[in-house]
């Protein structure tokens, strides 16, 4: 069913809405209209990395984590995946009339805000640092979510529109007022993308003001930028009592009539919330008019009907629930939670030896956390297998298993009164000891990174105050070190952390339910890594601007000056790869290039390709990513890889936030990582490059 003809029968039935009846759908909780058919609605349901909160599903790697890939197919097929797991249980809870919260089927989902200061808590629901990379992974789930069937198989919802990325403890009352080229260059990006080429169905607004303007009632950001320029056609959606923000935090309006008043206005049009309980009493005051109720109540039907809600033969009515949970959603987390991994160190430990190893340490507090697998908005498997396990698992009769957790996962007085850590850091160094190598869990879950009032670290509401590990882990760290024996140092975090200790370094993310079994695939050599960072591992926070400001002047791959720990787009394998022959096709707009597999073990390599504009000097500008695509290569097999260059790559923004074509001199940078200098030092060699005029 088209747009047209969806909006064509929403139209027809809510002129047949008394007033009530029409102020009735715009709730999160829809009532049932039940003589014209309508049943109970609820529009609140999650799906960041499979289906969440509403009991048995596919845990996949988290959002930060399915960027690691750096790759559009899969991120579609894990979309497409999750949406039928979402279909599974959406007819389950039909069949028993359970119509609550998280039963529907409009996912608030995609996060694609700019993860742009790694201090932010909630930086793990995005897709990184890069709005191109955050644009391709958005738009790759937005698809994958909704389908390309006769209906929509769910609803996607981009979120938080707009300028959204901490700190948390004043999101709720914050102005924020980035300039002109900061808001078109890099906030913006991302959401006209999935709006334009994603065709997602809905945008949720953000608790923060943006230039004095609330986000869910801002005529600027949802009337002229998304509805005007951008010409979206979905529903709006407010994040959760944001719309309560404007009379109680933001002080923008008096009453809650008014708040009500002001974001309907702007076009939000469903509040998750109770704000709009008052739109009887404002449309009585004369605030809003019935036809700007009515346009509201309009678009929400028309996602209702494109979803297939009122059509008992809808193509997705007959998915089972076996569909939910099953093997293959297993294997395929597995696989995710592969491509997820990045090495970071490697001394030549890894691959381990098992032929010549007889005892195997796993210590740390994320050793044996189901915790550490998950992130935060997530389901429930019934399939967990931590660290501790897939190791084991790997190790079977052959080599010993000593498990020791060694540290709290931070020290406060209330984990201190569980037990002394000198007496888990004696077991850890007694653990060691008696190993041959060490597997050293560590990180961070989403009770320290996470939303405000989610996570357990009220001293920062969920961001983080530097970017080193809790003191706990410290201590354990250098105890175990001290012991000589070899140490892989296993990060768990959805962010980026100084961790160089140890004779390797694996970034994890938060890996999903499969986590435990894909590490130890890595690490005996089974799977080789191909994991890419989707963000800057500075060395410290210092290096930063304050996490309040939301200037971009020398924050990540794309303004940063420093040198960095680890950068963005940088992650090791087990094989090495050569590039040659790099090519641009003006015509085509396309860079080829051939990739090839000079070692001995097969292995996926992301190909990564940048550009700058070398006659506009913008804002300090380094490069930025273009285009990229992963390849999977055997021992000695080369590929010629295309890569398709987007025309608003060849552009800059200027002061005024104005995109265009300035330069006529480009330069390519085409490889496995980006150019800067520290990526070069760690890869041992520069990418190609290429010079163009056009």
């Amino acid at each position: 069913m088209n747009r047209t003809e969806a909006r064509k029968l929403a139209k027809e039935l809510v002129s047949k809405m008394t007033l009530d009846e029409k102020l009735s759908q715009l709730k999160h909780y829809a009532e049932p209209v039940e003589r014209l058919g309508v049943p109970r609605y609820n529009w609140w349901n999650e799906a960041l990395h499979g289906v969440a909160r509403a009991g048995t599903a596919t845990v996949f790697p988290q959002a930060i984590g399915l960027a690691a890939s750096f790759d559009e197919d899969f991120q579609r097929t894990i979309g497409d995946t999750v949406a039928t797991e979402g279909r599974a249980k959406f007819n389950m809870f039909i069949e028993q009339n359970d119509r609550e919260i998280y039963k529907g089927l409009t996912y608030w989902s995609p996060n694609i805000n700019i993860f742009r200061d790694p201090r932010w808590g909630r930086g793990h629901e995005t897709y990184g640092e890069d709005p191109f990379l955050t644009a391709r992974m958005g738009i790759a789930y937005v698809k994958g979510l909704q389908g390309d069937g006769e209906y929509m198989k769910t609803a996607a919802c981009a979120k938080h529109y707009a300028v959204h990325s901490g700190p948390e403890a004043t999101r709720h009352e914050v102005d924020v007022r980035p300039s002109d080229y900061d808001l078109w260059d890099t906030y913006l990006p991302a959401f006209e993308a999935v709006v334009k080429e994603g065709g997602v169905e809905a945008i949720m607004g953000a608790y923060n003001r943006v230039n004095g303007e609330p986000c869910c009632g801002s005529n600027m950001l949802i009337r002229d930028v998304l509805r005007g320029k951008w010409g979206f056609e979905g529903h709006f959606v407010s994040d959760c009592w944001a719309i309560e923000d404007f009379h109680v935090n933001h002080k923008v309006t008096d009453t809650a009539p008014e708040s009500a008043a002001m974001a309907l206005k702007a076009g939000c049009d469903i509040n998750c919330g109770v704000t709009y309980l008052h739109l009887k009493q404002a449309y009585l005051d004369g605030l809003v008019t019935e036809e700007e109720i009515d346009a509201s109540v309009i678009r929400a039907m028309t996602a209702r009907y494109l979803l297939g809600l009122f059509d008992e033969n809808c193509e997705y009515n007959s998915i089972g629930y076996e569909q939910n949970d099953s093997a293959e959603n297993n294997a395929l987390a597995l696989k995710a939670a592969h491509k997820t991994m990045v090495l970071l160190k490697n001394d030549g430990i890894l691959p381990l030896n098992r032929e010549k190893i007889k005892s195997i340490a796993v210590i740390g507090p994320n050793a044996d956390s189901i915790l550490a697998l998950e992130g935060n908005y997530c389901g429930t498997s019934s399939r967990y297998k931590t660290f501790l396990a897939g190791i084991r698992d790997a190790c079977g009769d052959d080599i010993r298993v000593n498990y020791a957790q060694g540290a709290h996962l931070f020290s406060n007085r209330t984990v201190d009164i569980l037990g002394p850590e000198g007496d888990r850091l004696s077991e850890a160094r007694a653990a060691a000891k008696n190993s041959d190598v060490v597997v050293l869990c560590v990180g961070l879950d989403a009770t320290l990174e996470g939303e405000q009032g989610d996570a357990s670290n009220a001293f920062a509401a969920g961001d983080k105050l530097t970017l080193e590990l809790p003191e706990s882990q410290i201590r354990l760290i250098k105890a175990v070190v001290a012991m000589g024996k070899p140490v892989i140092t296993v990060v768990a975090a959805g962010s980026a952390l100084r961790v160089e200790e140890g004779n390797a370094v694996l970034w994890v993310g938060y890996p999903g339910q499969a986590g435990g079994t894909a590490l130890a695939d890595i690490l005996f050599g089974k799977v080789n890594p191909s994991g890419k960072l989707p963000v800057t591992f500075y060395r410290t926070a210092d290096d930063l601007p304050p996490i309040e400001d939301y200037t971009m002047q020398n924050r990540t791959y794309r303004y940063y000056k420093g040198e960095a720990l680890y950068p963005f787009g940088f992650g090791m394998s087990y094989t090495k790869y050569d590039y040659s022959d790099l090519v641009y096709d003006a015509d085509k707009r396309e860079l080829t290039v051939t990739v090839r597999n000079v070692g001995n073990v097969a292995g996926e390599e992301s190909v990564q390709a940048y550009i700058r504009d070398m006659d506009t000097n913008s804002h300090d500008l380094n490069w930025s990513l273009c285009a990229f695509k992963c390849v999977a290569l055997q021992p000695g097999e080369e590929k010629r890889v295309a890569l398709s260059v987007g025309e608003n790559a060849f552009t800059t923004v200027d002061d005024a936030g104005i995109r265009a074509k300035r330069g006529s001199h480009f330069r390519f940078w085409v490889g496995g990582s980006q150019p800067d200098s520290v990526s070069c030092k760690l890869v041992g060699k520069a990418p190609l490059s290429v010079d163009v005029e056009c």
